[in-house]
């Protein structure tokens, strides 16, 4: 792996050059990972067109996982606990006759922007943009194996809570459970908190677990992603508690399953970013049912849980191959309950056999 960041570094390099700005200073923690595999913990990484230096908080704990992600060409400088690592960076740029040195901007409050000024020596800041984002939308064969175990865990996990019973349970212990179950198979934690609906509280956008009991006949929606090696992915299924469910929740959930199928089918290569979303819109839409305000069907997803692109109705770009998504339509039916199916994808080619499902816990309407 030390290898893959090297080649990152060197892309960023190149786009520096091409800039006209000596070196540039990391400071948003994804990117830190991405460029230099160092979890996140406060480190700020300065690359020179010679060299490149990881700013480092004194005393972190050792690493237990085994694996040494820092090649040789990258430098440590250890910093006080209660020191902003990127100042120290910014101090060592200006000790390396650096003239010109991109930031990320968008990660830096004003204050934090002026003291770098401040301690970086005549240095002049140019702002690098979105830069590393954009280098992280496509993803390399490393970081798609380590999204397949993100998603065999979080699989794993929410296939061993549907063997368990679950009425007279809170949302709330339900979703602790399954944060624990993902940690017990390997995951770094949870890629964000676990959301739990039932009844009325299924099938939403954004839920945040309470605790409301599981009830014969109600839906249950679980919306959840594992963390591994940094690399998330999400996932909601819904299924029906008790008896055989009521001919309204079998209708409901065909319709969401097949808009959600509608949107994987046409991701590819070139594709439009919102034809995904414009494709399961157009079935939920043709049976009478229109969000208000209107939300993206999915969007990339990797280091950070939402990352570019973003499939929406009026998103413009392109897709590209090796790109993962999350493709996940619902309907919400207020007092009664709703439906919401995501899964996570890898956009691929048709010769490559067209969209790498992820996440495959089944999403039939299951009574459970």
């Amino acid at each position: 792996m030390s290898d893959a960041y090297a080649v990152r570094r060197e892309r960023l390099r190149e786009h520096c050059s091409a800039s006209g700005v000596d070196a540039v200073l990391i400071t948003r923690a994804a990117n830190v990972r991405y460029l230099t595999g160092c979890p996140p913990c406060g480190a700020s990484l300065l690359l020179t067109r010679e060299r490149a230096m990881l700013a480092l908080p004194e005393g972190l704990p050792p690493d237990d996982t085994g694996e040494h992600f820092l090649g040789p060409d990258v430098a440590q400088l250890l910093v006080p606990s209660e020191t902003d690592t990127a100042l120290a960076a910014a101090e060592a740029a200006g000790r390396l006759k650096v003239m010109d040195l991109a930031v990320e901007e968008h990660d830096l409050t004003v204050r934090r922007y002026h003291e770098l000024g401040a301690v970086a020596g005549g240095v002049r800041l140019a702002d690098l943009g979105s830069a590393v984002e954009r280098m992280r939308v496509v993803k390399d064969e490393h970081e798609i194996a380590d999204l397949r175990i993100a998603a065999e865990i979080a699989d794993q996990a929410l296939s061993e809570l549907l063997e368990s019973i679950l009425v007279g349970r809170t949302e709330r212990h339900l979703a602790m459970e399954l944060e624990r179950r993902m940690i017990d198979h390997g995951a770094d934690r949870a890629a964000f908190p676990v959301s739990v609906g039932t009844g009325s509280h299924s099938g939403l956008e954004s839920h945040q677990p309470t605790d409301r009991r599981v009830e014969e006949g109600d839906f249950l929606t679980v919306v959840l992603g594992a963390r591994y090696r940094g690399y998330g992915v999400s996932t909601a299924r819904t299924f029906v508690i008790g008896a055989a469910p009521a001919s309204w929740q079998v209708d409901l959930h065909r319709l969401v399953f097949r808009a959600q199928r509608a949107g994987r089918e046409a991701l590819g290569p070139g594709v439009s970013e919102s034809a995904p979303d414009l494709a399961a819109r157009e079935v939920l839409q043709s049976a009478g049912h229109t969000e208000h305000p209107v939300h993206p069907l999915g969007h990339g997803i990797g280091l950070e849980i939402r990352e570019a692109p973003r499939l929406g109705p009026a998103d413009m770009g392109k897709l590209d191959s090796r790109v993962p998504v999350t493709v996940g339509p619902g309907v919400h039916l207020p007092g009664r309950g709703g439906v919401r199916i995501e899964d996570t994808l890898v956009v691929r080619p048709l010769e490559e056999g067209g969209p790498e499902l992820l996440t495959i816990t089944t999403k039939e309407l299951l009574a459970l």
